[in-house]
């Protein structure tokens, strides 16, 4: 007999309708926080950061400090993982990533997945000293980004309005697209299973620019690659759940949850609360979806903002969150208030 989770998100994840519900946010570890943006300068470059194992650690556990978040989530970037197959890539103040492109054969012939796990050792170092660092009540979370989403960085050399780089090569050179996403495949679901060795209890795939692709793609570079790695979680790790964020999927979620066989599934805050509660709700934890300008707002619109979520979701297997990650320019206090009102909510 399968042992039940004792944690409040594991808990949640796991099918059971818990009040309040357990709590987490996107992006809680951030710019936002003045204890965060000591530690980044101390640091030194962002990818520094994410690759120093004792400060990754702190500007993990500061949010937990602050509000005592059901769930920690590794602190990290979802371009980690071109960066480990020996693409350039390096952030810029102001400008966001910036990466060498991949547009060709030959440049796809210059990654290189033999090194994968030697140049992400700091990563893992990070995710074990979590596993130790974290509350004993709180859940620990590893992520990476979803095969499409990060390449579309990697064909495009940064982010991108249109994609449009990324789309011609998907449809003018079919075979060099599906040889980098099979490439994207493996080292993200290696690089996933050895974040469940190193402690995460859960893992999250972010699919950013899920909406940016019409419905044939979008089966066939979201819902195909992510049912690849979900099968390869649960059949190499059973019990360890994952979480998919097809961001700006629509109605296409539904579709999303059937053929991936997550465990949960994030909701961005343009989904019709009553339809994911009908849709989705009955066929795995539902996560979200408040609009983290919201929380930059506060005040009444805040309260009313996170009542609405909590009584159309608070009925079954949820976790609340916002749509997308907190924004730099949020007040701490916002978020105080925030993680308040939901620990006292009563269904």
């Amino acid at each position: 007999m399968t042992k039940k989770p004792e944690k409040r998100f594991l808990k949640a994840l796991a099918g059971e309708t818990l009040t309040p519900p357990p709590f987490w946010l996107m992006r809680q570890a951030g710019r936002y926080l003045p204890e965060y943006r000591a530690t980044r300068t101390q640091a030194g470059s962002f990818l520094d950061l994410c690759y120093n194992p004792e400060l990754a650690v702190e500007v993990t556990l500061q949010p937990l400090r602050r509000y005592g978040f059901d769930a920690a989530i590794l602190f990290s970037d979802i371009l980690v993982i071109p960066d480990a197959l020996r693409q350039r890539v390096a952030f810029k103040e102001g400008e966001g990533p910036v990466l060498t492109p991949i547009r060709s054969a030959g440049d796809l012939d210059g990654l290189d997945i033999s090194g994968l796990h030697d140049h992400l050792a700091p990563v893992y170092a990070t995710v074990k000293g979590l596993s130790t660092a974290i509350p004993a009540e709180t859940a620990l979370i590893g992520f990476s980004g979803a095969p499409w989403t990060v390449a579309t960085y990697m064909i495009e050399g940064g982010g991108s309005k249109d994609f449009a780089n990324a789309k011609r090569m998907m449809w003018s050179q079919p075979e060099l697209f599906a040889r980098l996403m099979a490439l994207l495949v493996e080292a993200t679901g290696q690089y996933l299973i050895r974040q469940i060795d190193n402690g995460a209890e859960a893992i999250q795939i972010f699919d950013t620019w899920a909406g940016a692709l019409p419905e044939t793609e979008f089966r066939k570079w979201v819902i195909e690659p992510t049912r690849q790695l979900v099968e390869r979680i649960h059949g190499e790790r059973p019990g360890v759940p994952v979480i998919g964020f097809p961001r700006g999927a629509g109605i296409l979620y539904e579709t999303y949850v059937t053929e991936t066989g997550v465990d949960g599934v994030s909701l961005d805050s343009s989904m019709p609360l009553d339809w994911a509660a009908e849709k989705l709700q009955s066929k795995c934890t539902v996560q979200g979806n408040l609009d983290p300008i919201l929380v930059v707002a506060g005040g009444e619109a805040l309260d009313s903002g996170i009542d609405r979520v909590l009584k159309a979701l608070g009925k079954g297997p949820f976790i609340f969150n916002l749509g997308h990650g907190i924004i730099p320019s949020t007040p701490p206090e916002n978020v105080a208030r925030l993680a308040e009102r939901i620990k006292s909510w009563r269904s």
